[in-house]
């Protein structure tokens, strides 16, 4: 049977949850998981259901009849086919431990995504890409030439039709120009020590400083520079005996963990943006494998 995902972001009312819900009982469509959030403060109400069709409906159908549910409920909404993978462009520099963790994870099916390209200002991952049959693509970035590095980008992404872009420890800033452009569909990490310890060496100027505890922030990205709704963080605890190479080893760790549920909780449409805030909902205990991170 197939499987879709709906998403619902609207203002708080009476009646919501039994307007979906009459909706696809109507369609002929089983609830197989239902999540909502609803934000007092902000008077704004989150929800997302998964679903099967027992009649054979099809997405095409189902989005064209849900337009006047989703008028009267003044809600920004969008009808997803579980089966359908989500085309993502990742980006590196010289740093690879996200980016061969993401492979990997995408390799053995755990992280169920379409791969469409690698982009790097550096040659230092690119065997490693193409001997995955993915496509690398080299664009150099100097101070005179970043507005023609970013319009072949742009253009990457438009050939390639990437849905999300994923900044696997790619150490360029993007322009504002972009980042509007990809609104909530570009994810960063970075190391939890911003704006703490800032510039080069971080783990060292935490090690120097006794940190206890070092983690991990993704983000989405937008023209505030790491400053992005933040989308999953975590973080582990140092001992005075660990020299300034074990919070390396240990930060790449958390980094690369901390980037794979971030694009995991997106491509599942379980991430909301809420003003400069999420909603994040988690994976029900009866959600498929493909949906839960191992």
């Amino acid at each position: 049977m197939p499987k879709f995902v709906l998403t619902v972001t609207c203002p708080t009312r009476r009646g919501i949850v039994a307007a979906i819900s009459t909706f696809l009982a109507d369609h002929g469509c089983n609830i197989t998981d239902s999540a909502q959030f609803d934000d007092q403060e902000t008077g704004r109400f989150f929800m997302r259901v998964g679903f099967q069709s027992e009649t054979g409906a099809t997405l095409d159908g189902l989005t064209a009849d849900f337009a006047a549910v989703g008028e009267t409920l003044e809600a920004d909404w969008q009808i997803f086919d579980s089966a359908s993978k989500i085309k993502v462009l990742l980006m590196v520099s010289n740093f690879g431990h996200c980016l061969n963790d993401l492979l990997y994870r995408w390799r053995i099916g755990a992280l169920p995504i379409e791969i469409v390209g690698v982009v790097s200002n550096h040659l230092t991952y690119q065997k490693v890409v193409v001997n995955h049959d993915i496509p690398f693509h080299l664009i150099k970035v100097t101070k005179d030439n970043k507005p023609e590095a970013e319009a072949r980008l742009m253009a990457l992404v438009d050939e390639t039709g990437a849905e999300l872009v994923v900044l696997a420890r790619y150490m360029q800033v993007l322009s504002d120009a972009f980042c509007a452009r990809m609104s909530g569909r570009i994810i960063n990490i970075h190391h939890s020590f911003l704006p703490s310890f800032k510039g080069a060496n971080p783990y060292k100027q935490a090690y120097q400083r006794g940190v206890k505890l070092i983690g991990a922030t993704a983000h989405y990205v937008t023209a505030d520079l790491d400053e992005g709704p933040i989308i999953e963080q975590d973080t582990v605890r140092i001992t005075h005996a660990q020299s300034p190479d074990d919070y390396v080893s240990l930060g790449r760790d958390v980094e690369a963990s901390v980037l794979s549920r971030a694009i995991h909780a997106h491509i599942h449409h379980r991430v909301f943006l809420n003003g400069n805030k999420t909603v994040v909902f988690p994976a029900s205990p009866g959600a498929h494998a493909s949906e839960r991170m191992g």
